[in-house]
């Protein structure tokens, strides 16, 4: 083990940062004044090292202090867990979020993804970055998860405390007032604004707020009142559970056809069964709230909107596996998200419902919430295993499955937050009646991210096996119509005759696309196609983790040609375009992960069925 340190030295700030997480340093081995006591034997190492999941949050906390992680700093943390500053520094550079680099205490992302570039987010951070000066580091971002808001920007100010402030949708003005003073700022709407549905009666056969049965409490119940929540139903659920025991719980989500909402779908039953009969303890909940997905905000809304359903929900899946510790690892740019789920955590345990003897029932649980910091990667279950462990956001081969060994390298369950939330209703109206709801091969109701080119964007409940179609003219779909894309980034682009395609997992197969986590990003003919590949290929590019030649080549090949492609005037593109093809045939076929696997699915969609370079 390298523990070569240099010679730089924290500042107080910084020391402070990482003590307030820490503790203070009790020898000098973690940088506390040496004493003649400490020359005679070292001590501590290796409960140190036991705490390198704690490396993350270091990185934050120096990060949300002082803006931007020093070598002096660095190694302080480093002294303090007993990890080599060359595997921290790695840690560091993976993530967008933080810098290694001086750069100003305020940090404005301005988001240039799909649905952003098409509303105008080009211009935003030209003007952005006229309007402001040295102060203030603009950050063209990826996917800020506010897309029904698009164009969308976030300020950071470091300091004690950190502060920031969302400007959606952001105006040159607004995102330079959340800049320069983010406690002045306008608050942000409520998130019922991001569902259409919330305050709606049904009209013409579709689904109004009575209709609803996840997003049902968004809008109606306070977010922040424990009482509020179940007064409109809250804990009805944890309370049938303790009622049906550990293996009845595993036996109602099995028969009620739930299978996974992140895009997988595997089967969410058999996944519990498989951790819970693993003699290998303890078992580990982990709850993946990183949607960085272009065009997903749906675990968002259900995060900011009914924050006690996740936090119910997840001491189910803890008491039906076996778990007494679980995490949700949400993403870093959602921070009204942490503080909601934060301050559900909090009075979940102080009133009972988390700790040593959940609702006097016996069963000891409680949740503890770790930080994203922008890696798209980590939404990959492996990837966020070792970021939560204090390693690089990387993907780990399987077998082992996370069912054997998975989080610290015992058996884990992780699931998204939409997943989780499906087994409170699964429990309140029983298996059989949930698995009437959509089809007999994809049951349950299901959200759907709508943005783009539509006139109500936001967040969508409907049951399985309605149209793409019908979801659009809910949503207001504009004249125009250039092309749907499914699934997000990795999904794929429909024709605008093909909007009957059934929205279902088995559905969107057949037709040659994917579900994926249920985005639908629409485009009018005022989009240009080839600039949003190239947008697409340049994503691929940034957020691979560069573990696997594959995708880590691969996703510059494809951005390469894709650039040639548009900047050639007059040019034949069939080379590049079989370019293409080959390349992507060797990312699906030999990346090591879902990143690399579907990084050209988009771009050969757009080829296939758009006829994008004709």
């Amino acid at each position: 083990m390298d523990l070569h340190f240099g010679d730089s030295k924290p500042t107080d700030d910084e020391r402070a940062a990482v003590d307030a997480l820490l503790g203070p340093p009790e020898s000098s081995w973690e940088g506390a004044d040496r004493t003649d006591a400490d020359l005679r034997w070292a001590r501590g190492g290796r409960e140190a090292r036991d705490r390198r999941d704690l490396l993350l949050p270091g990185l934050h906390a120096l990060n949300d202090r002082i803006g931007w992680i020093s070598e002096g700093a660095l190694d302080y943390l480093c002294r303090r867990l007993t990890v080599p500053p060359a595997e921290a520094y790695g840690v560091a550079t993976f993530y967008a979020m933080f810098s290694v680099r001086p750069r100003p205490a305020t940090v404005l992302h301005i988001c240039t993804d799909l649905a952003c570039t098409a509303a105008g987010a080009a211009g935003l951070c030209d003007g952005a970055e006229a309007g402001l000066g040295p102060g203030v580091h603009v950050e063209r971002s990826p996917c800020l998860g506010l897309c029904e808001r698009a164009p969308a920007a976030l300020a950071v100010r470091a300091g004690d405390p950190v502060r920031t402030a969302v400007s959606a949708p952001a105006t040159v003005e607004a995102a330079v007032l959340a800049a320069t003073a983010p406690d002045s700022a306008p608050q942000e709407p409520p998130a019922a604004t991001a569902v259409p549905q919330a305050g709606q009666a049904g009209q013409a056969g579709q689904e109004g707020q009575e209709g609803l049965i996840l997003l049902k409490r968004v809008g109606v119940v306070d977010p922040s009142s424990l009482d509020d929540y179940r007064a409109n139903g809250g804990y009805t659920a944890l309370r049938r559970a303790f009622g049906l025991g550990p293996a009845g719980v595993i036996r109602e989500v099995t028969d009620s056809g739930l299978v996974g909402r992140g895009g997988a779908a595997f089967p969410t039953g058999r996944k519990w069964q498989a951790t819970a009969s693993q003699p290998d303890r303890p078992h580990y909940l982990v709850c993946n709230a990183d949607e960085s997905e272009p065009g997903t905000f749906k675990d968002r809304v259900i995060m900011e909107g009914d924050p006690y359903a996740l936090v119910e929900a997840m001491t189910i899946a803890a008491y039906a596996i076996g778990a007494h510790r679980g995490l949700v690892y949400i993403r870093g740019e959602y921070p009204r998200a942490i503080h909601r789920i934060q301050h559900a955590v909090d009075q979940a345990r102080a009133r009972g419902f988390l700790g040593d003897d959940v609702l006097g029932q016996g069963f000891a649980f409680d949740i503890e919430i770790r930080r994203g910091a922008g890696a798209y990667i980590c939404g990959e279950e492996t990837a966020l295993f070792n970021s939560i462990e204090g390693y690089r956001g990387e993907p780990r081969s399987k077998p082992p499955f996370p069912v054997e060994k998975g989080l610290f390298g015992k058996p884990t369950v992780e699931n998204n937050v939409e997943t989780l939330v499906n087994v409170l209703p699964i429990l309140t109206m029983g298996a059989p009646a949930y698995a009437a709801i959509g089809t007999e091969r994809s049951t349950g109701p299901k959200l759907f991210c709508v943005s783009g080119c539509v006139a109500r964007p936001g967040v969508y409940e409907l049951p399985f096996g309605a149209t793409l179609g019908e979801l659009l003219r809910l949503a207001g779909v504009r004249d125009g119509l250039r092309a749907v894309l499914l699934g997000g980034a990795a999904g794929g682009f429909v024709r605008p005759d093909e909007l009957g395609i059934p929205l279902t997992f088995e559905g969107t197969r057949e037709a040659g696309a994917t579900l994926g986590s249920g985005v639908v990003m629409a485009f009018d003919d005022t989009v240009p196609l080839p600039g949003l590949l190239l947008r697409i290929a340049r994503f691929f590019r940034d957020e691979s983790c560069g573990q696997c030649v594959p995708c880590r080549v691969g996703t510059v090949r494809q951005e390469e040609a894709l650039h040639r492609i548009v900047t050639r005037t007059g040019a034949d593109a069939a080379g590049d375009i079989a370019l293409l093809r080959e390349v992507g045939r060797a990312m699906r076929d030999a990346s090591i992960c879902g990143l690399g696997q579907t990084a050209w699915n988009a771009v050969e969609s757009a080829i296939d069925r758009l006829g994008a370079y004709e």
